[in-house]
């Protein structure tokens, strides 16, 4: 009888999609910050840093949206051309989906709930263009209209008013109107505002708490300030030192003042005449969203760079609360027999994380370079990497300071790597396909071997715990396990795949290999012999495997997202694990089988709690 496969356990998720605008929120119990993640919506609570997931989308989130009083959260979606994006309404205390809506085309580009949460209003994206109102208690789209007029370009945002369920604005590009619901119609009905000669594309809206003046960013760098009732422009500024690279967000703070956070990173507060820097500061990455806690004590400010700043109002000094990758992280690493700090790598940067806060404690910066592969010696006193310039590089794993570089180490990029169970040695794979042996002493390094069998580039290689022998995978369909005493080949396995990753069964009579074929492959060491054959995968490549260390279980991640994890022996799979949104690149199971590590090309790390499986 097939054992029920039960859901894997997500227990923190290191990441933040800054490319969302206005995806930071803040619930007005002052005590949760919202953000997505990929398909995810993550809910922290700011006391505590615990978190909790909002999962029901099939795609990344392009849109957040809370109600005023923190009862409903809505979210929207991207998909492909063709396909319908859904939007979803969460009941907030149940943690559950309370509607979900399905009309707009591809994308959903903005969210706005009405002030007493009546209503929801949805903007579609360029492939779609039109602006659904839905009646929240009903459950039901109430009037649907094109955003813009045909001689405009495509609608960017929207608003609500703040004391009216019946007004709201949408602005995009060389496009800004009020609409008015009409109910009993069952109609909505645009009044364009005239802002003279001006061509702006808007990016963000604010409206004034007594909706007489709505303020609008422009990818020019200007704030607009516009009479809401008359639809007329009442100024423009600041006239001489516009926000570089365009105003992405405002928000209007108690005093009046605003707060504008522009794409070149910079966060000002503002008066709301003129447009004068009150106060400045320039953060890592552009300003793409903002979050007001409680009567203005505090603002959440969240970047491109997927970094969360805190800033008080009185001294108006960012306090970094999370960080995280912004861009594909390609591979990750636990230290030798500890579970507590865990490495990953991505492009530009190796980052050293404590695994139970999901806190950052180093960051080591290339710039302009990819970092392929990561690993941490067994006695713990560096930190090796493998580069797509070449070089293999070691740092010290306190200060992130380079103790050693390895230049020339192969031609094609340093695409796989790992070091003996004593640290004097590293075996590095490269795009070329060669499988190199370097010897590391205490101020230089010594090429021992180089072995050419591979016919192109090698993904992965893994050694035997007494450091005799190793088994690399290669693109070219070829898992080749060596000599490391004579550097030549004892077996090779050739399947109709490009191997993605291999691992050695802890007893090391068998491996393991998957790759592009959606296959899990078993084989003897001793002979190449084929054992069995697993169906792993529904869709796309299987990029990365690991292993228990007693061997009863092995886990899998890949193109279709899921973390799976298996049973050695019977070849089934028992739990799986969704939270990804984009494609698994590789997986780790810390060395105390208490968590499993998922990375993944978006910039996520995925924290799972590792069940007792055998």
């Amino acid at each position: 009888m097939a054992q029920e496969i039960q859901k894997l356990q997500l227990e923190s998720v290191i990441g933040f999609n800054g490319h969302v605008i206005s995806g930071l929120q803040v619930h007005p119990d002052q005590e949760h910050l919202i953000y997505p993640l990929g398909c995810t919506l993550i809910i922290k609570n700011l006391r505590d840093g615990k978190q909790g997931f909002l999962q029901g989308h099939t795609n990344n989130i392009s849109c957040v949206a809370l109600s005023k009083s923190g009862t409903y959260l809505a979210s929207g979606q991207v998909t492909y051309m063709g396909f319908k994006a859904d939007v979803i309404i969460w009941d907030f205390d149940k943690r559950d989906i309370y509607a979900r809506f399905v009309l707009h085309k591809a994308k959903v580009e903005a969210l706005a709930f009405s002030p007493n949460e009546n209503y929801l209003v949805s903007l579609g994206g360029q492939d779609d263009g039109s602006i659904v109102v839905w009646s929240v208690k009903q459950k039901e789209a109430i009037c649907r209209s094109m955003a813009s007029a045909n001689s405009m370009g495509h609608c960017l945002t929207i608003n609500y008013c703040n004391l009216r369920d019946d007004v709201f604005i949408s602005a995009g590009d060389g496009s800004l109107r009020v609409w008015k619901l009409s109910l009993s119609n069952k109609k909505i009905f645009p009044t364009d505002c005239q802002i003279g000669k001006l061509k702006r594309v808007i990016k963000c809206i604010e409206v004034t708490e007594d909706d007489t003046f709505l303020y609008c960013g422009t990818t020019t760098g200007d704030v607009l300030k516009v009479n809401v009732e008359r639809c007329l422009l009442n100024s423009c500024g600041p006239t001489k030192h516009k926000f570089n690279k365009g105003v992405n967000v405002l928000k209007m703070l108690k005093t009046g003042d605003l707060l504008v956070g522009s794409g070149d990173g910079t966060f000002r507060i503002c008066s709301n005449t003129g447009f004068k820097t009150i106060k400045s500061v320039t953060l890592e990455g552009g300003v793409t969203s903002m979050a007001l806690r409680g009567e203005g004590q505090q603002v959440f400010v969240g970047t491109d760079a997927s970094q969360i700043y805190r800033f008080g109002y009185t001294d108006f000094t960012p306090e970094l609360i999370a960080t995280s990758h912004s861009s594909a992280v390609w591979d990750a690493a636990f230290a030798i027999g500890s579970s507590e700090l865990f490495a990953t790598c991505s492009q530009d940067d190796i980052r050293v994380w404590h695994t139970l806060s999901s806190k950052e404690l180093l960051r080591i910066r290339v710039p302009n370079m990819t970092c392929n592969a990561v690993g941490i010696m067994r006695d713990g006193r560096s930190i090796y990497s493998a580069w797509n310039d070449g070089k293999i590089r070691l740092f010290a794993p306190q200060s992130g300071r380079l103790m050693m570089m390895i230049p020339n180490a192969h031609d094609m990029g340093v695409t796989a790597l790992t070091s003996t169970s004593d640290g004097t040695r590293l075996i590095s794979g490269g795009g070329e396909g060669r499988v190199r042996v370097w010897e590391i002493l205490q101020d230089t390094h010594r090429l021992i071997a180089s072995m050419k069998e591979h016919r192109a580039s090698v993904n992965d290689v893994k050694i035997k715990s007494n450091d005799k022998e190793c088994v690399t995978a290669g693109s070219d369909g070829a898992c080749i396990i060596w000599d490391l005493v004579r550097f030549v080949r004892n077996q090779m396995v050739l399947a109709n795949t490009l191997f993605k990753t291999v691992c050695y069964h802890p007893e090391e009579y068998q491996i393991i290999a998957s790759g592009t074929d959606r296959k899990i492959g078993y084989w003897e060491v001793y002979d190449g012999a084929t054992i069995r054959e697993l169906e792993a995968s529904q869709t796309g490549s299987i990029n990365g495997m690991d292993i228990s260390a007693d061997g009863e279980n092995f886990i899998s991640g890949g193109d279709d997202r899921l973390v799976k994890v298996w049973r050695y022996v019977n070849g089934d799979v028992t739990h799986v694990g969704v939270g990804h949104s984009s494609s698994i690149s590789s997986v780790r199971l810390c060395p105390n089988n208490r968590f499993i590590i998922s990375t993944s090309t978006d910039g996520a790390v995925l924290i799972w709690r590792f069940p007792n499986c055998a």
